[in-house]
């Protein structure tokens, strides 16, 4: 057989298309070819997407009682036997294999598709905060995520002279004051942790100042501001 038989052979084996013959063959295949093995190992791989996309549902009592009022039932006649007739389109398994295949195929791609497209959408950033210099130039970005990540993003080579650090500060309650996201020898781009804060909202302030070793010995700026900026929402 050529590679194109033995992968549609093993696709088919996985999905479940094959006819006795043919499914005989592949788990022979299976328990003697470790290539086919393989094979036949990729295309579960492939397909496992759609069972975890699929909710998962637990039978009702309902159900059960109706499966065994049904078992309790007498076995009913047998219909007599229908006219034997030609084979029918709907029963011709060599159109519906290659149909099959291409529905699951279809399927494979839809899924990878959307869970790009959802992957991407978390990426995204929904807030940004623009950080500007003392001249008003722009010197750096915090890019907050939908899934609640944050990063700096540093647009200017800043670096803390020696016995000073680079201070990240938040401020979105004045009554609470800011709080510090963590020091920095050099602006350079780092991911933020805003897991404890309440998230991001419009006109939050975000600003790096200029601090002593160690960081800010009150935990309220006290250097000089290097850049600030507020969030608003990303187009």
């Amino acid at each position: 057989m050529s590679d194109d038989d033995l992968d549609r052979l093993a696709a088919e084996h996985v999905i479940g298309l094959l006819d006795a013959p043919e499914q005989a063959q592949a788990e022979r295949l299976v328990q003697t070819d470790p290539s086919f093995a393989a094979r036949v190992a990729a295309w579960q791989a492939r397909l496992a997407e759609f069972d975890d996309t699929a909710p998962r549902m637990e039978p009702g009592a309902a159900l059960w009682m109706r499966i065994e009022s049904n078992l309790r039932r007498p076995p009913a006649q047998a219909p007599a036997p229908a006219p034997k007739r030609g084979p029918s389109f709907w029963s011709n398994l060599g159109f519906w294999r290659p149909v099959g295949l291409a529905a699951a195929f279809a399927c494979l791609v839809l899924a990878a598709g959307l869970g790009f497209a959802v992957r991407e959408a978390q990426r995204k950033p929904v807030m940004v905060a623009v950080m500007l210099d003392e001249t008003g130039q722009p010197a750096g970005l915090v890019n907050v995520r939908a899934d609640g990540r944050a990063e700096l993003v540093a647009l200017r080579d800043i670096k803390a002279p020696d016995g000073r650090v680079l201070q990240i500060w938040t401020l979105w309650d004045r009554a609470r004051g800011p709080v510090s996201l963590g020091t920095l020898a050099s602006a350079r781009n780092i991911p933020l942790s805003l897991d404890d804060l309440p998230r991001t909202a419009p006109d939050q302030l975000f600003e790096i100042t200029l601090e002593p070793a160690g960081g800010s010995p009150t935990g309220r700026p006290t250097g000089p501001v290097l850049m600030k900026g507020t969030a608003s929402t990303a187009l």
